[in-house]
């Protein structure tokens, strides 16, 4: 069988401590609050953050669910950045299960500054819904990984206070941005209301997020979590991987980092490809093909019979993303091969023109 190179981060395995200490995880029932394991975990997620109360939840889409129901009311208007993960991935839950209006606004490279902000707030009008809710995507998926600053964040949340906003963070690599920028993820973390972040991607655990917040706002997560089937049981086999990864994956994210730096680097120097090498500041790369017409879509279908795995995004950027089962070594297969298949398509215009 054909060795897969998946570059993506979504499918990282759970490392061997993290298996062993699964195995050896001491659960109980986390709906009472008697699973020992996720009560550590919480307890210690809490404290990195620099929050009063954290949840275990199964994934970031229900996480940031949970605090956009526990941040607002129905009916009410959530602005958010127009290509975030929420508005853009999460199967419409903010209007279908929230009964939340969106209020999409185009950011900087995904970063939404307090102008952009203060642009799409209304006077208070009986025809327009109460805008309750900030949401601020820390790294940003769909804008390659870009990072939000600690001063941005504090503008944010001053603008909130004015204007009786609550702020979320969705921060599913919050500490890809936090070691970006070589400070504490608090500075990050603390001007939000909420916080949400994942405990696989690039922390590499099988399953989990966190949400983070003030202890009345998370008991009444809880709650919201209980409703929408996020209660879980010996949930200590899940924590104990998510806290290795706590303890031993965040600093190892610079790594990643270095290596998207050295991949970004090899695939800019195959001629007709374009990376702004300016903008990989985490372990995101954002792979132009647009000029010689080789649609995203054609180079995933190519790189997968390869068994390469890259995120395609029409109709000219492909998205790969290094994590701790990327290797130095599979930065070259994966070099030559999008080279070969660049030197392929050019070799046949006819192919060119018929796509």
């Amino acid at each position: 069988m054909q060795a897969q190179i998946n570059l993506y981060d979504t499918s990282t395995a759970p490392t061997q401590a993290m298996r062993e200490a699964m195995y050896h995880a001491e659960v109980g029932d986390d709906v009472y609050g008697e699973d020992p394991t996720v009560n550590e975990l919480e307890s210690e997620a809490a404290a990195l953050v620099g929050k009063e109360a954290t949840l275990l939840v199964p994934s970031g889409t229900m996480g940031n669910l949970i605090a956009l129901m526990v941040n607002t009311h129905r009916g009410e208007e959530v602005i958010l950045e127009a290509e975030s993960h929420i508005y853009y991935y999460e199967a419409g839950g903010m209007a279908s299960v929230a009964g939340l209006m969106p209020r999409p606004v185009v950011g900087d490279r995904g970063r939404l500054m307090p102008e952009h902000v203060l642009a799409a707030l209304r006077a208070p009008d009986q025809h327009y819904p109460h805008t309750s809710l900030l949401c601020v995507e820390n790294t940003h998926n769909r804008a390659g990984g870009s990072v939000t600053t600690p001063e941005n964040m504090r503008a944010l949340r001053a603008l909130c206070d004015e204007h009786g906003l609550r702020l979320h963070l969705d921060g599913a690599r919050v500490f890809n941005a936090a070691v970006a920028l070589n400070g504490p993820v608090t500075e990050l973390t603390c001007p939000a209301h909420t916080v949400m972040f994942c405990l696989s991607k690039g922390l590499g655990a099988p399953i989990g997020s966190i949400l983070a917040g003030d202890a009345p706002t998370i008991e009444a997560a809880r709650r919201v979590r209980k409703m929408l089937g996020g209660g879980m049981r010996q949930a200590g086999l899940i924590a104990a991987a998510g806290l290795v990864s706590l303890r031993d994956g965040i600093e190892r994210l610079r790594q990643d980092h270095a290596l998207a730096r050295q991949l970004a680097a090899r695939l800019n120097t195959i001629p007709g490809l374009f990376i702004d090498l300016e903008q990989v500041h985490t372990n995101m790369i954002m792979l132009n093909t647009s000029a010689f017409g080789l649609p995203a879509s054609t180079l995933a279908a190519a790189l997968k019979d390869r068994g390469i795995r890259v995120s395609g995004r029409p109709p000219y950027t492909v998205r790969m993303v290094t994590h701790h089962q990327i290797t130095p070594e599979q930065v070259e297969v994966v070099v030559a091969a999008v080279g070969d298949i660049v030197t392929a398509w050019k070799a046949q215009p006819e192919l060119a023109r018929a796509v």
